[in-house]
């Protein structure tokens, strides 16, 4: 029996027919994250809406199999919405669908997953596991670049490679849509959001200052050699590579270099400021052994962009420090980095 992790959308309504025709008896389980009512999301049928359970249910009654709602809200907040809000107070850009995979699906779905005699717990993701007799399991990117979400799956525990299944893995997304179209799947013209699922309109500023009110002090914005250029109504409002928002007067186009938390300051610059020949990586995941040496390498350190080379040290079993050959441009604090040799992710961790 494998366990599907439903969310409501095509993906992974998708994987579960496809499980199903394959021959193996599915059981279906959503989880309730976050309560969206009164927001954007509870009328939008985006993540985390009732639609959402809704559209679940639906296609778990479409190909007749059980249905289960587990509820991870508790854990969801702690380690997913506390965090993001947390790391925006204190100057960093954090990656909430990798806190998601790390602390919420892989870990108490998984578990459940183990409880009610599955086989294996498969998602939706466009990812794919490899067999391999020496390091066991290896993580590697989908087929579809477009679609690839390995970047979010590092922080995965290494122990639960071998109990997952990606059904989408190996196929694009015009060929799950045709899949489930197919299958004649309730959802299955069903749009994707683009959104955050906790923030569905895009505000994330207002959402961290709802959550955490003293975020929202006013500061300096100063240039690299101090000079203040002009104000700011919080460091949440900022990342690292921004140019919109700014605000200060010049013809010159200037971006966010760094975030100076404990001063409140916003440092800007020019876009030659904003190379970074290092960068000191913590919480690192080895899906493989962990480098006795340097390491070359691809690092990823932003969803949709090309790894760039570099030599990788471990520095401690959960620290690493990272050498470019070229600069990268803006990588932001709290933003995973995660390394790929070709297609196969060796790990990752936290920009510090």
């Amino acid at each position: 029996m494998i366990v599907v992790a439903l969310s409501g959308g095509v993906d992974s309504a998708t994987a579960a027919g496809l499980l199903l025709e394959a021959g193996h008896d599915v059981v279906a389980v959503s989880m309730r994250l976050y309560d969206a009512r009164g927001t954007t999301a509870s009328v939008g049928g985006r993540c985390c809406g009732p639609r959402d359970l809704e559209d679940a249910r639906r296609v778990a009654a479409h190909l007749g199999i059980p249905f289960y709602v587990a509820d991870y809200e508790e854990d969801f907040q702690r380690h997913v919405i506390d965090d993001f809000v947390e790391a925006y107070r204190h100057g960093r850009t954090p990656n909430p669908c990798v806190r998601c995979n790390q602390h919420v699906k892989f870990t108490p779905l998984l578990k459940r997953a183990r409880a009610l005699g599955a086989t294996a717990l498969a998602t939706g993701h466009y990812a794919r596991l490899v067999p391999d007799s020496t390091d066991g399991t290896q993580l590697w990117r989908g087929v579809d670049d477009k679609k690839d979400q390995s970047y979010f799956l590092f922080h995965m525990p290494k122990a639960a490679l071998g109990f997952v299944q990606f059904p989408l893995g190996g196929l694009t997304k015009d060929e799950v849509r045709a899949h489930a179209r197919r299958l004649g799947l309730p959802n299955q013209d069903k749009a994707e959001s683009q959104e955050i699922c906790f923030v569905p309109d895009g505000d994330y500023a207002g959402f961290v200052e709802r959550a955490a009110p003293d975020a929202a002090i006013a500061g300096d914005v100063v240039d690299e050699a101090g000079k203040v250029l002009g104000g700011h109504a919080g460091i949440h409002r900022f990342t690292v590579g921004q140019r919109r928002g700014i605000r200060v007067p010049g013809l010159d186009a200037r971006y966010v270099v760094r975030v100076e938390a404990d001063a409140r300051r916003v440092v800007v610059g020019g876009a030659e400021a904003l190379g970074s020949a290092s960068l000191e990586l913590d919480e690192m995941t080895w899906l493989g052994p962990m480098p006795s040496g340097p390491l070359r390498a691809g690092v990823q350190v932003r969803y949709r962009h090309a790894p760039a080379a570099a030599t990788i040290t471990a520095t401690t079993e959960h620290t690493a420090r990272v050498v470019f050959d070229t600069p990268e441009r803006a990588p932001a604090p709290g933003q995973a980095a995660v390394i790929y040799d070709g297609d196969r992710v060796l790990g990752g961790g936290f920009i510090r």
